[in-house]
């Protein structure tokens, strides 16, 4: 009885070890290099928006489609895409993570809805 009791603490110790172990080697590599650049955050959510959404309106008028830069706090970037139709999707991308929650905005009609969030690095060439 005791030798199973002994046998189980064993295993049940190595997979926390294990598991310790598999935590700190995940974290290990980031450091605060891995911070988004908000160069790196406008870059993700221009290629996300070319490829996700028709651009043919805005090849004879640049001001009617366009990523830019909008505010920044200490946790994350905004950037904004601006669509033909007037609407802006607001991108807020975390800068420890790159995931970034979308919020649309209708001027016309004031009306905000959150459409979901994606992972910037995602969309970051390689």
């Amino acid at each position: 009885m005791m030798m199973t009791y002994m046998k189980t603490t064993a295993v049940f110790c190595f997979f926390a070890l294990m598991m310790l172990c598999a935590c700190h080697s995940a974290t290990a590599g980031m450091s605060q290099t891995d911070t988004m650049t908000p160069q790196e955050a406008y870059e993700g959510v221009s290629n996300y928006c070319h490829s996700e959404y028709d651009w043919s309106p805005a090849e004879n008028d640049s001001t009617t489609m366009y990523v830019a830069m909008g505010d920044e706090t200490d946790a994350e970037y905004k950037v904004i895409f601006r669509s033909y139709t007037g609407a802006f999707v607001y991108f807020y991308v975390d800068k420890a993570s790159g995931k970034a929650r979308m919020v649309e905005h209708v001027p016309f009609l004031d009306i905000d809805n959150e459409v979901g969030t994606i992972n910037i690095r995602d969309y970051l060439k390689k």
